[in-house]
């Protein structure tokens, strides 16, 4: 294992990160009867306070919830979560990974940023004035994949819906878009909307173009990670 996430732009790029990212899941299993035990935390914020509202992660998150209880996993979902939410459901997600021995997928759809070479996850309840404040006011991506290190599973996914703008970039003194490159822990492999340092788009439809290519890819069986 060892690998680092693939890095894609566009909506083509959207399509090959998601057979990246989630075809191991499916190959030569059963949806029916999975032979793995399967554990899932899927969050998805829209109702931002202070962050500017997004109108598609929420619809986002249901989506991938839906298709991965299709696939076999069982699925935890968030959706507006604050930060006592999300670090709680962390906590949760770590310890039901360790008792299970499952395969682990954290998805999140939402605000996301980078400072210092570290990426954050947004809750809807932050309010950064300042980029000091990032660490207190939002959660910690080092944190998850941490967490989900921890538990020693055979594999884990992480899925990254979270490239957009920075909501607060007028409050920071360096400007620096996207997310960061993540080299991930041996055994877990990481896919992001779009490449490093860049803006994926939230979508004019229903859902956003990198969700919604993974979701339609996420079912097709037998393909190779």
């Amino acid at each position: 294992m060892g690998r680092h996430s693939r890095w894609r732009s566009g909506k083509v790029g959207a399509m090959l990160a998601a057979a990246v990212a989630l075809m191991y899941v499916m190959a030569s299993v059963s949806f029916a009867q999975p032979a793995e035990t399967r554990v899932a935390l899927v969050i998805g914020n829209s109702a931002y306070q202070s962050a500017g509202a997004l109108d598609n992660p929420q619809r986002d998150a249901k989506l991938m919830a839906e298709r991965l209880k299709t696939a076999g996993f069982t699925v935890t979902l968030l959706v507006d979560a604050d930060q006592q939410a999300m670090k709680r459901a962390m906590v949760d997600f770590g310890r039901e990974l360790r008792s299970s021995e499952a395969v682990g997928l954290f998805y999140y759809a939402g605000h996301g940023l980078q400072v210092n070479g570290l990426n954050y996850l947004v809750p809807v309840n932050a309010n950064i004035k300042d980029e000091t404040e990032v660490g207190i006011e939002t959660v910690s991506l080092a944190d998850f994949l941490a967490t989900m290190e921890r538990a020693k599973s055979r594999i884990n996914i992480v899925v990254l819906d979270a490239c957009r703008n920075n909501p607060f970039a007028s409050n920071f003194r360096t400007d620096s878009a996207g997310l960061a490159r993540v080299d991930a822990p041996a055994g877990t492999y990481v896919a992001y909307a779009t490449s490093p340092g860049s803006v994926a788009s939230d979508g004019a439809g229903r859902n956003s173009p990198y969700t919604k290519a993974l979701a339609e890819t996420l079912l097709k069986a037998g393909m190779p990670i």
